[in-house]
């Protein structure tokens, strides 16, 4: 190389703009009054585009390549700057670089609950959080309506304003889904394609995209979750009573293998056997005999007590089954007078529904 290409190498204007960021969205070109060289290179990288201003307007927007500024290449900045001093002169513009790439793992969530009305638990309050991807798709539009005239911006700047606005229209489409809330879990895909068809058109104001959104969780308050849980074990165990036998008969074999235990295991058991019982008691249905508890039988004893009246002479009182006993001694005939509590007079025990069946196998006495 001579010496003259090297000076001309060196006096070169190059434009560019190399991020090793995560998080720059628009980055502006250093430039000493914003003089730019007739002729620089601009050098657009992937997933970039370079946005020249002239005093607060756009004038051109150039994608990815390396482009010769020149009155060919800027035909737009040609007509604003006018460049009277001659097309070989400098001319003066700010250089945005915007970062054309899709930023990732973008998080929102409510900060506040929910309130909506379910069909199967009434007012609910829940609470969602997830993820969303978004990409500039139109730089001039991005600059002019969020970036404005500031040299470094980056995904800080706007991520509230994003979360708010996402958090917003989830609320408007997590209602008008009228979804149940047991059946949520099963919705999340239909549910976050339903949010980015509402939110994109507003994020196209802005010059943005969203190209993902997910629904990660959307859950109840600890309180309503702890209860779903305990009806959920309820749902589990089943059959109450064969669980409480299936505990007990666990406690038994564990005593079993461990006969010179302590005495306080062997209380602790008939604790639980005693707790087991008074709940088996607790949960009978009113009108319902606790399992294993066979009915009292039809016309069983009621606690009646019977006198009995024969010659003129008063006997008892005497029990329903000591009664039966005489019927069936023959003591006692359909003839027999008998009273009981709350009777005005003495009856015959043929008029006493409780002893026609042992009045009618019991022979009648012999005659003298």
């Amino acid at each position: 190389m001579t010496l003259w290409e090297k000076a001309t190498a060196e006096l070169l204007d190059i434009i560019e703009w190399t991020d090793d960021s995560s998080d720059t969205m628009v980055w502006r070109f250093p430039r000493f009054e914003n003089e730019i060289k007739y002729g620089a290179q601009l050098i657009v990288r992937q997933a970039q585009a370079a946005v020249f201003v002239d005093r607060g307007e756009i004038a051109d927007v150039f994608l990815p390549g390396q482009h010769s500024l020149t009155t060919k290449n800027l035909p737009i900045l040609t007509t604003l700057l006018g460049w009277k001093y001659g097309f070989h002169s400098p001319f003066k513009a700010e250089v945005y670089f915007v970062n054309m790439r899709n930023f990732t793992n973008l998080k929102w969530g409510t900060k506040n609950p929910v309130i909506l009305r379910d069909q199967e638990f009434g007012p609910v309050r829940l609470r969602s959080f997830g993820s969303y991807v978004i990409r500039v798709n139109e730089p001039a539009k991005f600059i002019q309506e969020i970036v404005g005239t500031g040299g470094h911006f980056t995904l800080n700047d706007i991520s509230e304003q994003l979360r708010n606005l996402i958090v917003s229209r989830f609320a408007d489409a997590l209602g008008e889904s009228n979804i149940a809330v047991l059946d949520l879990a099963a919705n999340y895909s239909e549910l976050s394609a339903f949010l980015t068809q509402k939110i994109s058109p507003e994020f196209l104001e802005y010059g943005l995209e969203v190209t993902k959104l997910l629904i990660e969780n959307i859950s109840l308050p600890r309180e309503v979750e702890e209860a779903l849980d305990k009806r959920s074990s309820m749902g589990i165990i089943g059959n109450l009573d064969n669980f409480t036998k299936f505990q007990a008969a666990q406690a038994m074999e564990a005593a079993a293998k461990n006969p010179g235990g302590d005495a306080s295991a062997g209380v602790g058991m008939g604790m639980g056997f005693a707790m087991a019982n008074q709940l088996g008691k607790i949960l009978v249905t009113p009108g319902e005999t606790p399992s294993g508890a066979p009915p009292p039988l039809p016309g069983g004893e009621d606690g009646s007590t019977y006198f009995v009246g024969e010659n003129g002479n008063k006997s008892g009182p005497f029990d329903r089954h000591t009664i039966c006993g005489q019927i069936a001694s023959g003591d006692i005939t359909g003839h027999t007078l008998l009273w009981k509590q709350g009777m005005a007079n003495w009856e015959k025990a043929a008029s006493f529904s409780e002893f026609k069946t042992a009045l009618q196998t019991t022979p009648p006495p012999l005659p003298a």
